[in-house]
């Protein structure tokens, strides 16, 4: 009998060490890139590059390949026939959203926006570029038009530089376009105040919501 007991401890202890094995055994996988989730195929985007857009491209292209190429790790190249910046994945492409981010980046800059502010979009999930039409809010015409896009600007800018600071967004007047880059919040509040403008409102008013909308929004947080 006491041999019996001997032997059933043994195989107790010879199976508790195999499962501790076991456990230092788990096998560990390394995170899967971006091309190995996409089944080893190459994933490619077309940026267009409007007329008034390719001399600054052509200038400040250094400051949207670097970031693009050692940050994202994408290959980029200019397709001078069709006029497009075209993106493509690679076997270095770690982030899976590094394409759609690359695309909004340069899409950013082809609205107007700076380097350094469309960048943002690389870094930042949660922004946004919203773009209407003056004549959206307004229908204007001739110098009812130009009054109205003047209003948004302001003298030397300091209209839209307010907004800009106040709301933390980067806006863009191309035209009678406007571009908005930012939050989702921070957008709606920018729009609102641009809309104003557009309606007739004086930028002191103008002002005036602004900073009660900035007040509530630090409340909140």
């Amino acid at each position: 009998m006491a041999d019996t007991e001997v032997v059933d401890v043994a195989d107790v202890m010879a199976g508790m060490v195999e499962d501790g094995e076991e456990e230092d055994m788990k096998p560990s996988f390394e995170p899967m890139t971006a091309f190995d989730l996409s089944g080893g195929k190459v994933e490619k985007r077309k940026v267009p590059v409007p007329p008034h857009r390719l001399t600054p491209l052509k200038a400040q292209w250094m400051e949207l390949y670097k970031p693009i190429v050692e940050h994202m790790k994408l290959q980029i190249r200019m397709n001078q026939k069709a006029r497009a910046v075209e993106l493509r994945t690679s076997e270095h492409t770690t982030d899976p959203g590094a394409l759609q981010k690359a695309e909004d980046f340069l899409r950013a800059y082809m609205l107007g926006f700076a380097v350094q502010d469309a960048m943002a979009l690389l870094r930042i999930d949660d922004l946004y570029i919203d773009s209407f039409e003056v004549t959206d809010v307004k229908r204007l015409s001739g110098a009812n038009l130009s009054r109205a896009i003047g209003r948004i600007s302001g003298k030397d800018g300091k209209t839209k530089f307010a907004i800009e600071n106040a709301t933390r967004t980067r806006i863009v007047i191309a035209g009678r376009k406007i571009h908005i880059l930012g939050s989702f919040v921070n957008i709606k509040i920018a729009r609102d105040a641009v809309c104003d403008l557009i309606l007739g409102s004086p930028p002191n008013k103008v002002y005036a919501r602004l900073r009660q909308s900035s007040s509530r929004s630090v409340e909140r947080f």
